[in-house]
């Protein structure tokens, strides 16, 4: 369906605006992360702040010495972070976060002498001493390495083997947007494009994934930017396409280290693979919603 001017959509481009009040597909799977660059957890159902995914990004580690967020986008000195996962509770109003390591191991931020032992094991496993934060600053900084690959572009300028520093949105721990919605049929058409890749959703780290209408192909969701997602009881304004980074070809539990996956992003989607949303309406969703495009 998709297809701006050097992508590899199928079919012609569609604008928001000829989609709207049409049911564009259904919610298959939701995921939220509630510490930056950790992996997340699995939900059937979420509660969608304004803010974004309740829970999601809800804490986030800072290199005491720099005082920038830690990113595993900067692999070679954060990648270990990639590798553990975290959980996010809410009881009797006290908001927790469980940190699990490769070990089996885990440990909460529910108490100070909880979240100083966290700290501590986390600064042994970076080799840096981290603290682990849950209020953002008003100028959160993040740094970001470009690989060694030809042909990365973003806002006109070609990025090779350099990191760049950029500002995190004012008081979060999110890149840019709240919300990050994928399709299914993005995957399954990369999955086309390089056959010898594996384009599992786990690389993409999406809050909200999405099976679109049947006989919809390529990169749909090109197809919603400016629109309006109605969602269960919530509505998320599409702000832009998603731009992929390095982040999606580090290994993964099973899934190889694959460079690949991001030169596919560029070579047929100008380095994009889903959506980046805001929260225009609160509510709850759930798997099985239908998605209308408002």
């Amino acid at each position: 369906m998709s297809a701006h001017p050097g992508t590899d959509g199928v079919g012609p481009r569609q604008e928001a605006g000829a989609l709207r009040g049409a049911v564009v597909g259904r919610v298959v799977s939701l995921y939220r992360y509630p510490v930056k660059s950790m992996g997340g957890e699995r939900l059937e159902a979420a509660r969608i702040t304004a803010r974004g995914m309740e829970g999601d990004r809800a804490g986030a580690l800072v290199d005491r010495e720099t005082g920038r967020v830690v990113s595993a986008k900067r692999p070679r000195l954060w990648g270990a972070v990639y590798g553990l996962s975290a959980s996010f509770e809410r009881e009797s109003g006290a908001a927790s976060i469980c940190v699990r390591f490769e070990d089996g191991t885990t440990l909460s931020t529910l108490s100070s002498a909880g979240r100083g032992r966290l700290e501590a094991r986390l600064s042994a496993l970076l080799g840096r001493d981290v603290a682990f934060a849950t209020e953002a600053v008003e100028t959160a900084t993040c740094e970001y390495h470009w690989p060694d690959m030809e042909g990365l572009v973003q806002d006109g300028r070609t990025y090779r083997d350099e990191i760049t520093e950029w500002e995190l949105p004012p008081g979060t721990f999110f890149d840019s947007s709240g919300l990050h919605a994928l399709t299914t049929a993005s995957l399954d058409h990369l999955r086309e494009l390089v056959p010898g890749s594996d384009f599992d959703v786990g690389r993409f780290r999406p809050n909200l994934v999405i099976e679109p209408v049947a006989g919809a192909r390529g990169f749909v969701e090109n197809d919603w930017v400016s629109g309006t997602l109605e969602i269960g009881g919530a509505r998320l304004r599409v702000t832009k396409p998603c731009m992929r980074c390095v982040m999606v070809t580090l290994p993964l539990g099973d899934l190889p280290k694959d460079p690949q996956v991001l030169r596919a992003a560029f070579d047929h989607n100008e380095g994009n693979v889903g959506v980046k949303c805001e929260v225009a309406g609160p509510g709850s969703v759930q798997v099985g919603d239908e998605v209308r495009l408002g």
